[in-house]
């Protein structure tokens, strides 16, 4: 709480420069924040090390809590009078959804719009992974929250010391976002859109300045700045962290990234074939409205330069797919995750195999290495849970009027983090229609979908508060 009433005044200095009136809203939502925290802080006492139960109810409860607070900003500046609307928005922005329930964006004030898309920035790599760091200072451990927090099957310890590893974690993400932030300067965006526009990118938000997203902007250079910083955030950043430290070979011997990056090859292919077809552009053109939205979709960005909807069911129905799928296991990105899907249709192969050859010994391998048989039921797991709670949502929305297309759309778009979905939820639409309940029933999905799945429906099992 401390931490966020800090981040809520760094967005003032923007608000000050163009001369809106937002930075009282900022201001009063800081002082609250920090008067939560610094009581908490005060009256916590609790010294002994931390069980994977209580890991648990800190990451889901924190993000519950953080969102509760991070919609002042909003309600205060009269920006979305609605605290279901404001809640809705700010939960889209700390899970790096992208989801918005706005309507007309170029015209809100410039602090509101700078801390809207610092809420992706601050939750794309986890704001529980960041006070890792400061946890020790408390006398408490913070292997628990890793667990629970690091997305994919497999936590990848970069240091054998916890607090160590968050700080790698954070210090590449903030390289990457100051590098994209001068490339886009140069690409013509001022400070403040740069700002906007790489923290929605490194997180895979989505939140942009302009109601056209990337596409208002019309440039080529700024269109393929963001396509190789969404790959970039898509993949594993233990795997940056190793480049940066002179390994340059590690993503091509990184099996799980040669997966990634083959799917969004496959998908540019077939998706640009059927637009060079039924489009009338430039094969340039084509291509990189392609490429951008499929490394939008699966890296779930949901930044736009082109409207999806209109282009053939068939290439409608690959990026559909592709919801599902998301980036690399440690990425800030959402959906299945790469290693899942990887993982899963190896060991479908495999169990082929054995009906073919009952007295084969065909082990499941990821490179080199051999999937043990718990990492295989965890995945086996997650999968099935991911589809249960899918269509379980889709039929609540569509008891709350929404159409088959519209539902399907909207809680793919929120359960994998992406943004924009399919119907009355797509890219050029909203999610501002959408009854109170629904809101509250994605803010949720959202949630679920950011922190894996178990590290929500945990919190919501009996069992699980009993002593």
């Amino acid at each position: 709480m401390i931490f966020l009433a800090v981040t809520m005044l760094l967005p003032i200095p923007f608000s000050l420069y163009y001369g809106d009136a937002d930075y009282t809203a900022l201001l009063y939502s800081a002082a609250i924040a920090a008067a939560m925290g610094v009581a908490g802080f005060r009256f916590n006492k609790f010294r002994d090390d931390l069980r994977p139960k209580e890991g648990f109810a800190i990451v889901g409860l924190s993000w519950m809590l953080l969102s509760l607070f991070g919609c002042l900003p909003f309600i205060f500046s009269g920006v979305i009078p609605s605290f279901t609307d404001a809640y809705f928005e700010t939960m889209s922005g700390f899970t790096t959804t992208g989801a918005t329930i706005l309507t007309e964006i170029e015209g809100l004030p410039h602090g509101i719009l700078m801390w809207r898309s610092m809420t992706h920035w601050i939750g794309g790599m986890g704001i529980i992974v960041l006070s890792l760091a400061i946890l020790p200072f408390l006398g408490v451990g913070g292997m628990q929250l890793f667990k629970a927090e690091v997305p994919g099957p497999v936590a990848d310890k970069l240091t054998p010391r916890i607090t160590e590893t968050a700080k790698i974690l954070w210090g590449v993400y903030v390289v990457f976002t100051f590098v994209q932030v001068g490339l886009l300067m140069l690409g013509g965006m001022t400070l403040f859109e740069a700002f906007c526009h790489a923290f929605g990118t490194l997180a895979t938000g989505g939140f942009s300045t302009r109601n056209a997203s990337v596409g208002a902007f019309h440039s080529a250079y700024i269109d393929y700045v963001i396509i190789f910083f969404m790959i970039v955030a898509g993949s594993n950043f233990s795997l940056h962290y190793r480049f940066l430290k002179g390994d340059f070979k590690v993503y091509f011997r990184n099996t799980e990234f040669l997966f990634f990056l083959s799917i969004i090859t496959l998908a540019t292919v077939v998706i640009g074939l059927n637009n060079f077809f039924t489009i009338d552009a430039s094969f340039e053109k084509i291509f990189r409205d392609t490429l951008f939205q499929v490394t939008s979709i699966i890296t779930t960005t949901g930044y736009g330069t082109a409207d999806y909807e209109q282009w053939s069911f068939a290439a409608q129905i690959t990026l559909f797919f592709l919801m599902f799928m998301g980036g690399c296991a440690g990425s800030t990105s959402g959906g299945l995750k790469s290693i899942r899907i990887f993982v899963l249709t190896k060991f479908v192969y495999s169990e082929i195999v054995r009906l073919l050859h009952p007295h084969a010994v065909v082990p499941v391998r990821v490179g080199k290495s051999i999937i043990g048989r718990d990492v295989l039921m965890n995945i086996f797991g997650f999968f099935n849970l991911y589809i249960i709670i899918y269509t379980v949502s889709v039929f609540l929305m569509t008891q709350l009027g929404l159409d088959l297309l519209s539902a399907f759309g909207s809680v793919a778009a929120t359960i994998g983090n992406i943004g924009p979905g399919l119907g009355s939820v797509g890219p050029t639409d909203n999610f501002a229609h959408i009854p109170a309940l629904g809101k509250w029933i994605l803010s949720l999905l959202m949630m679920m979908g950011r922190l894996e799945l178990f590290t929500v429906v945990i919190l919501l099992t009996p069992s699980f508060w009993q002593k």
